[in-house]
């Protein structure tokens, strides 16, 4: 009876003679297993450089949309006061349009030949969105708060579009144009709820 061993060495024998004879007489087996011992690599049209600055760039948006989620359901689940439920489903809409942002900016990096965030800890150590603790936080201020996080994030996406012209990456710059709008439209009305009358 045959090893398990045997059968392996004498499968390899049968279909070549040297691994050279295999790779001339069988091209795509070449390339595939060449593919298995690569890195996880996309192809793209893009060079290495455009990979490289175009997901840098998306990696830290993607942990700073992580980091203004968190936050912004922190706020949410810790609302008070008079005007607690229109604050209170305000942050719920802008937290489910900062979530849906996470897939879409991954799959571009992945897309575009890069490597995305692992990790909860690769978010924290990439995430330019301060982290609020405090154990209460006056519902005005949860809303200033967010109101400045947001229009500091529409700058970085303006930042990161900018790049994306430069590399020529109109898909990820076109996806960014939607998250800019959707971005000053978060803005807008918290800063509108924080307005005082005069």
């Amino acid at each position: 009876m045959l090893r398990s061993d045997d059968v392996l060495s004498f499968r390899m024998k049968r279909n070549s003679h040297d691994g050279r004879t295999l790779a001339k007489s069988n091209p795509r087996r070449t390339e595939l297993l060449h593919r298995r011992e690569a890195p996880l690599a996309t192809r793209t049209d893009l060079k290495p450089a455009a990979t490289k600055d175009i997901s840098g760039a998306m990696n830290a948006i993607l942990a700073d949309v992580f980091a203004l989620y968190l936050k912004t359901k922190n706020f949410h689940w810790h609302m008070s006061g008079h005007h607690f439920r229109d604050y209170h489903l305000l942050l719920d809409e802008h937290a489910e349009q900062l979530f849906a942002m996470t897939d879409v900016i991954a799959e571009r990096v992945r897309k575009v030949g890069g490597l995305t965030l692992h990790s909860i800890g690769e978010i924290a150590r990439k995430q330019r969105v301060l982290d609020n603790d405090a154990e209460y936080v006056e519902p005005l201020d949860m809303l200033a708060e967010l109101a400045g996080d947001n229009k500091t994030m529409a700058e970085r996406l303006r930042e990161a579009h900018n790049l994306c012209d430069e590399h020529r990456d109109v898909a990820t710059a076109s996806f960014i144009e939607v998250w800019i709008d959707e971005t000053e439209r978060r803005t807008w009305f918290l800063f509108e709820a924080t307005r005082r009358r005069n």
